[in-house]
């Protein structure tokens, strides 16, 4: 140990704390409302609340005064406590393995985004609430200027305390940020979007298969904490919905279902973690816009670790988080959430916790999405093989534009059905495999194939009955002589090669024949 020097913490470390710490400014009401859900927890273990269903958390943005209020009824900080523990930096008393929050700084973010941060606490028993008040601005403006401080001396001098009296069975903490500064905390959808899927709230009422994840959280006694949190008087609820839509808000449309749930936790004999997608016919990645809730998310204590591309890295292919919908829930108290919210801190548990969710993702997720493409090629090449039937049979009734025509389509006809009877043999051995029981590849399968089935033997060939004369577009020019006729025949032949839109080429068509019929 070094005795001859002593260590100083200069200023900046207030900075590093302060307005420097989230690279988004939102992450603040993350903070705060994960010290409210301590502080509910903590009041139900003192008896001050039956349980967490009486705990709530009310957010108040008024835009117009530019002032935030996050206030909880949790167990609020004794008199004699107050200072100890809204003074002291990264000293919380905390239990890091039953809190959410541990590192006894979290609060301090507010302080970069206000000109006034204002706590008010009261304990049940008191008759006091004690005001705390920093000048934050002012703080601020000391972190720009080049004067050496100590951090401790700074932070304490735009400090103020007072007392108010109380009723004595209150008990709550209220944080007030007055003259914002950042336009984005102030943005109260933005907000509800935000933390909608970061808060430890319940699901939607709307989203009809919660019961199914809620019966196994119980079933497996895992723990899926949740809180009453209220966003200017609208309770906040995770945003889940069995639609997937693409669009925006105005015009969404449907393109797929979620019809049902399936579970994970690893390891089974003592799980570092659990989780829950959704199934659906995956025929794409979920679109952005119109799916608020698309992505597997990362969670701790249900409180969202990150974002919807927290997970990418453990996928086989960086666009398989966004194929679904889900969960994945850290149960292990080493997973600790690193001071950015954005992952966990680096340790071994953190890398046991990489490798299983590695091997499920590559194992599990990759080979439905997989196996869903490779089953709507096999069902679009037969498809592809009915539709171009349909258009040369029409052709058979309105006529070629020559012989090479002719010989073209055919060809391309019996190439297209050759690779049908083969896709739809190659559905046939997929269905022979697939378990009897309700799998998530044949859920899959069901959504995919029941959209269309098709049975190639049932369409008739492509070829021209035998004796039938084949009919031409010039064949309606009887007025015309043979040599004019295959003039004409040329024309149509360079008007199809140059022309692109089939519409033009049709009307162009049907103009010709009408000027020489």
């Amino acid at each position: 140990m070094v005795k001859e020097h002593k260590t100083v913490f200069g200023k900046y470390i207030l900075d590093s704390l302060t307005r420097s710490m989230y690279e988004n400014s939102k992450i603040i009401y993350r903070e705060l409302i994960q010290n409210g859900a301590d502080a509910i927890d903590h009041a139900v273990e003192k008896g001050f609340l039956k349980d967490r269903a009486e705990g709530e958390i009310f957010i108040t943005i008024d835009k117009s005064e530019r002032k935030i209020t996050i206030e909880d009824n949790g167990i609020g900080i004794k008199t004699n406590e107050t200072l100890p523990k809204l003074m002291n930096i990264g000293d919380s008393d905390k239990d890091k393995e039953t809190d959410k929050g541990s590192r006894g700084y979290g609060r301090l973010a507010a302080l970069g985004y206000c000109e006034t941060l204002i706590i008010e606490t009261s304990y049940q028993g008191e008759t006091v609430k004690n005001i705390v008040s920093w000048s934050a601005k002012e703080l601020m403006e000391c972190l720009d200027n080049k004067k050496k401080e100590d951090a401790a001396e700074l932070f304490q001098r735009f400090v103020n305390r007072t007392e108010e009296n109380e009723t004595a069975d209150l008990h709550y903490f209220k944080v007030i940020l007055e003259n914002v500064n950042d336009e984005s905390l102030l943005e109260k959808q933005e907000i509800r979007d935000y933390l909608s899927m970061v808060a430890p709230v319940p699901f939607d009422g709307h989203f009809l298969l919660k019961d199914k994840i809620y019966d196994y959280v119980k079933k497996h006694l895992f723990s899926l904490d949740e809180y009453r949190i209220y966003l200017n008087t609208d309770q906040l609820c995770k945003p889940y919905t069995t639609i997937i839509y693409e669009g925006n808000e105005n015009n969404k449309e449907r393109i797929d279902e979620i019809s049902n749930i399936e579970f994970f936790y690893l390891p089974q004999n003592n799980p570092l973690l659990w989780g829950w997608y959704g199934v659906s016919s995956l025929k794409q990645q979920i679109p952005e816009k119109g799916n608020l809730a698309r992505g597997l998310r990362l969670r701790k204590g249900n409180i969202q670790i990150g974002n919807s591309h927290c997970l990418v890295k453990l996928h086989k292919e960086p666009r398989g988080n966004l194929y679904f919908v889900g969960e994945v829930h850290a149960l292990h108290s080493s997973l600790d959430p690193n001071s950015q919210r954005d992952y966990f801190v680096k340790n071994d548990i953190t890398k046991s916790f990489e490798e299983l969710l590695r091997h499920f993702f590559h194992d599990e997720l990759y080979n439905l999405y997989y196996f869903s493409s490779k089953l709507r090629s096999y069902q679009n090449q037969i498809e592809q093989f009915v539709k171009s039937n349909e258009k040369y049979e029409q052709k058979l009734q309105k006529g070629f534009k020559d012989k090479q025509e002719v010989q073209q389509d055919q060809k391309r006809l019996e190439e297209l059905k050759n690779k049908a009877a083969k896709a739809e043999k190659s559905i046939e051995r997929i269905a022979s495999e697939l378990p009897k029981e309700q799998s998530p590849k044949r859920r899959i399968f069901e959504k995919i194939i029941k959209i269309k089935k098709l049975e190639i033997e049932d369409i008739k060939p492509p070829v021209i009955p035998e004796g039938k004369k084949v009919k031409y577009w010039v064949d309606e020019l009887t007025k015309l002589k043979k040599e004019e006729r295959k003039l004409v025949a040329r024309v149509f032949s360079v008007v199809d090669k140059c022309l692109p839109d089939k519409d033009v080429i049709e009307n162009i068509r049907l103009k010709i024949i009408e000027e020489f019929k």
